[in-house]
């Protein structure tokens, strides 16, 4: 069986690179731990209909939410995580990520604040081989249909550190990136949710379009 939803994933993947016409769905993981992996959620539909508008792709409007250990991860090629606390994953749900991660998939991890040294802890299950490791400004992330020379956008304040992006490169190729003391998905959110200007929501929405840029054209 297992076999069978990798293959999936490889020719779901396959497909999708050489036909972005088509209509698919980005997702959300919902994870163990109690943190509150459903944040943010404004955040999603809004970077779907802005990359559809500017980037001319043809997500559908709706996302959906999966879990860690399930297959209907290889039905996305990109999803994203979000939270404020713990996360945990079963040695299960590990390998699951990790299969759906190497198979072609793209997992982005955005810190609201406090669920930075839980998915750390977590991440050495998925990928005990590798290292999360700080990506360059030069790193081609930042310099797809919009140009980030700094890096990831500063959206929110909180304890006075620089936005960080880091990522797991697996075999030459980024699988996974993560945003630290950044907020993106925050920036996505309907403007009165946190009361952002459009200065800083736009800079939200084009560095998120920047990765959905990079899943699809990778």
């Amino acid at each position: 069986m297992k076999r069978i939803v990798l293959a999936i994933g490889f020719l779901f993947f396959a497909f999708f690179a050489i036909a972005q016409s088509t209509t698919v769905k980005i997702a959300l993981l919902k994870y163990s731990g109690g943190g509150d992996w459903y944040a943010n959620p404004t955040a999603l539909p809004n970077l779907i209909e802005f990359c559809n508008k500017k980037l001319k792709t043809n997500i559908f409007p709706e996302y959906a939410t999966v879990e860690v250990g399930s297959p209907d991860l290889f039905n996305h090629p990109f999803i994203h995580m979000t939270g404020h606390g713990n996360v945990v994953f079963s040695d299960s749900e590990a390998k699951n990520l990790r299969n759906y991660l190497i198979s072609g998939g793209f997992l982005h991890i955005d810190d609201n604040y406090g669920m930075d040294k839980y998915i750390r802890r977590e991440l050495k299950k998925v990928f005990p081989e590798l290292k999360l490791i700080e990506l360059p400004f030069s790193y081609e992330i930042y310099h797809q249909k919009y140009d980030f020379p700094n890096g990831p956008p500063k959206i929110h304040e909180h304890d006075n550190k620089p936005a960080q992006g880091f990522g797991v490169i697996y075999e030459n190729r980024l699988v996974l990136f993560y945003t630290y003391e950044c907020d993106l998905g925050d920036g996505w959110e309907d403007p009165d949710v946190h009361n952002d200007s459009d200065e800083i929501r736009q800079k939200a929405l084009k560095m998120g379009a920047n990765l959905i840029n990079f899943v699809f054209d990778n």
